[in-house]
């Protein structure tokens, strides 16, 4: 199962995520739910470092990736990690076998 967890300040305002894990629904290669999760990951972690350009710390290994937007950056990267979260959201929806979705203070 992949389990993301998006990062939120006391305030509501997401500041970050971390997903890991494989969803396992087919094989490598067809696994429609990691290319969802994974298309939808990268696309946000490069439009906050290198579209957006805030101060942001990005880490990616195997089934593992990281971004957390330093805290004065993150009014700028508000619409980015909304978008990512619906995106989570509905494809949760469609797959609740394969995807964990969690919020987290920080």
């Amino acid at each position: 199962m992949i389990v993301a967890e998006l990062f939120a300040d006391k305030n509501g305002v997401l500041t970050g995520f971390h997903i890991s894990g494989h969803s396992m629904y087919d094989e490598y290669g067809k696994d429609v739910v990691c290319a969802f999760v994974s298309s939808a990951a990268y696309m946000a972690a490069n439009t906050i470092t290198d579209v957006i350009g805030a101060k942001a710390t990005a880490s990616d290994g195997d089934g593992d990736m990281r971004v957390l937007v330093s805290p004065e950056d993150a009014h700028k990267c508000r619409d980015i990690l909304e978008g990512l979260r619906l995106h989570l959201e509905n494809t949760q929806e469609q797959y609740p076998d394969y995807l964990q979705l969690k919020l987290t203070e920080v």
